[in-house]
Order: structure tokens, then sequence, then C-alpha cells
């Protein structure tokens, strides 16, 4: 089995320490150089690569790194035992509000986004969580 290790680019790493650590609870475990931090309290170590807004992704991207607020398939949820008080945190720290907490069979989902204009979610699960709307079963 793969370990998991989650990269998120950010302009300004001191920023991006302070703000995950300050809306999600997060705490910085090693600086990688002065560019690159390690932040864990999480699942799985979050690890914060300053990358220079206009900077290419890799060599022959098409477009360069924007932090304006953009879609991507993938964002992160940040599972929370309270999402109200969760909300009020990470909207101190600078996450931006995207529509009104939503309810739904597993639990209750708010959509935000960072200061960098990663979309990230937090999410409380109910007591059934994913079980809720689980269609099929596999063997692991």
């Amino acid at each position: 089995m793969a370990s998991l290790l989650i990269n998120i680019d950010v302009p300004h790493i001191d920023q991006g320490i302070a703000f995950y650590s300050k809306a999600f609870g997060l705490r910085l475990a090693r600086r990688l150089g002065p560019d690159f931090a390690e932040l864990v309290g999480a699942q799985a170590p979050i690890y914060l690569i300053k990358s220079d807004s206009g900077s290419k992704p890799f060599m022959r991207a098409a477009s360069s790194r924007d932090y304006a607020r953009h879609w991507t398939p993938l964002h992160l949820d940040f599972v929370v035992d309270d999402l109200e008080a969760a909300l009020k945190r990470a909207l101190a720290a600078g996450a931006k509000q995207e529509g009104e907490p939503s309810d739904h069979a597993y639990g209750r989902l708010v959509l935000l986004s960072d200061p960098f204009g990663h979309g990230v979610c937090l999410l409380q699960l109910n007591e059934q969580g994913y079980d809720a709307i689980t269609t099929e079963r596999v063997e692991l």
C-alpha cells in the first residue's frame, strides 16, 4: 500500500503556515528549507511549498501558477466535530466561504477556499457517515 503525502503550493510560506495552523489546527513539524514546511495534525502530513505566482508548475506547462480562486478536481476535506465552530475558525484565519452549510445523508458540509485560491471543505459526518450513501461494499 502506498503512503499519502499532501503538497500544497503557496506564494508565501509563512502565510501558508499561519493559515493552515489557525484554520485547521495543524502545527508546524519542521522546515525543510526556507520555502518548504511540513505540517502535522491531519491523518497525512501536509507539505507547503513556496512557488511564485506566474511560475510554471512543470517545464512544458501551458499555463503558470495563479493564486486567484481557481477550480480543480482535487480538494481537501477537513472532517470536524463541530461545523459551526470550525467554520468560524477558518473564516477568522482568512478562508472564504463559498456557500451556506448544507445537509446531506452523511452529514453537514460547507465549501470554502483558502487565501491561495485552493478549494477546501469542512465536513461534519453524522453517526452513519458515508455508510449512509454506500451502494456497494468491496472486500479489502
